[in-house]
């Protein structure tokens, strides 16, 4: 369920993205069989990390992409990364991008399948000296979003992602779910709503660390897909726009050798809702946006709380203490798209007669890893369309063995994801 922030007469820059579920007493705790599925062994995989070259630390989201392909990955937290390639692109070579690092385009011959080390450098050149041919930042964004029909893909495509959500108590993992999923993505100037299908999915998920709270997401794939704020432009970037927020030029960066002008927002001060903070990332010849990050602000977290939580007990105060949300898009011949976005919220909960409160957080994250033009087969038909209510968690079958995703290209789990699974793996093998 999506719900928008209004108040008399504002509409924020974004809209609130999830709903969070509450429900009192302990759920089932039982976990579906896995679900094996056999997929044909076609494709060679490679498995690294991306690090700065002088630093060595990891970076953060990086792109990788198979050149003259829509075959692309993302690096995690950790800068590891997983791709896989069928063997017919063998001869093709990858590209490695990251923003305000010079890209890199390397063999898939040069690399070993096993453990690769890919080195990005920093570009030499002062970009905070780059000559800004726009007189201010709105004129900026007005051109940027002026010129959306000619930056963004203008077909009907059919687009493979692959999509997570993980619940952490505190430090402790105690849910995961992951999908592939199948969407007919519309045109960018288009108003039709994007269609989804349910390819594979799985869950790991350890009810007896929730205390007597079930917290589940609700929304899946779609609240990461609404994130496309140059797809969803009325809702994110309205005619108000200018009314409630400050715009200011920061430094300049690049991506893949392109000057990308950096800019600045926030919320006017006399704007008392909680609206958002952050970043756009806007390409200097053509005016794409390439990538947006902000935040919401918390300054007043009871009003914030208001835009999330669809139901609680009645003896229990669920206040947010973090809304963090990314979107980046890629190119492909001179056409941007959906790359990835990425939602982290925190939640504190406050109990009458309790000494102590409990503290939830939660990551959604999407990354589109392959796409091709829409055929007529590809249409998803109305009963397999998944509901923009589901709840991922009650929809996957268990967590299945390594193979189960087969040829299909996901995002590298961090560490302590692998380790909770195995964990709570293990305890459920005990009860059972």
């Amino acid at each position: 369920m999506l719900q928008q922030i209004y108040n008399a007469n504002l509409k924020p820059l974004a809209t609130s993205l999830l709903v969070f579920i509450f429900l009192l007493g302990i759920q089932n705790k039982g976990i579906a069989s896995n679900l094996v599925v056999n997929d044909t062994i076609g494709f060679i995989q490679y498995k690294g990390i991306v690090i700065d070259s002088k630093t060595k630390d990891p970076l953060v989201f990086a792109a990788l992409s198979v050149n003259e392909t829509n075959i692309s990955t993302i690096s995690n937290t950790q800068g590891e990364f997983l791709l896989k390639v069928p063997k017919k692109y063998s001869n093709k070579r990858i590209t490695i991008s990251f923003l305000g690092y010079t890209s890199k385009v390397v063999d898939f011959s040069e690399l070993n399948s096993n453990k690769i080390t890919i080195k990005l450098e920093t570009h030499i050149e002062e970009l905070s000296e780059v000559k800004i041919s726009m007189k201010d930042a709105r004129s900026l964004i007005s051109e940027m979003l002026k010129r959306k029909g000619d930056n963004y893909i203008g077909d009907q495509t059919m687009m493979t992602a692959f999509y997570r959500e993980t619940i952490k108590k505190r430090r402790t993992y105690v849910s995961l779910s992951e999908a592939v999923v199948e969407i007919n993505k519309q045109p960018y100037t288009s108003n039709r709503s994007e269609l989804l299908r349910l390819f594979k999915a799985r869950k790991s998920t350890d009810y007896s660390k929730l205390d007597t709270i079930a917290l589940k997401l609700r929304g899946g794939p779609f609240n990461t897909l609404y994130m496309d704020v140059m797809k969803n432009t009325p809702s994110f970037f309205d005619d108000d726009m200018f009314d409630v927020y400050d715009f200011e030029f920061d430094k300049s960066t690049k991506i893949d050798n392109r000057v990308i002008y950096v800019v600045n927002f926030k919320q006017k001060r006399h704007v008392t809702e909680p609206l958002y903070f952050g970043k756009l990332f806007i390409e200097a010849d053509t005016f794409a946006l390439t990538s947006a990050q902000f935040e919401l602000n918390l300054d007043n977290p009871y009003k914030a709380s208001r835009n999330f939580i669809l139901k609680k007990p009645k003896k229990a105060t669920v206040l947010p203490i973090e809304a963090v949300y990314q979107v980046d898009y890629r190119v492909k011949n001179g056409k941007w798209y959906y790359g990835y976005s990425r939602i982290q919220l925190g939640f504190k909960i406050n109990w009458e007669k309790r000494l102590f409160n409990s503290v939830y957080y939660t990551t959604m994250e999407m990354a589109t890893t392959d796409w091709h033009k829409i055929k007529k087969e590809d249409i998803i038909k109305y009963r397999d369309r998944l509901r923009s209510s589901i709840i991922l968690s009650d929809e996957a079958q268990g967590f299945s063995d390594p193979e189960f995703w087969g040829e299909y290209n996901v995002i590298e789990p961090e560490k302590p994801i692998e380790s909770a699974i195995k964990k709570i793996q293990r305890q459920l093998k005990r009860k059972n």
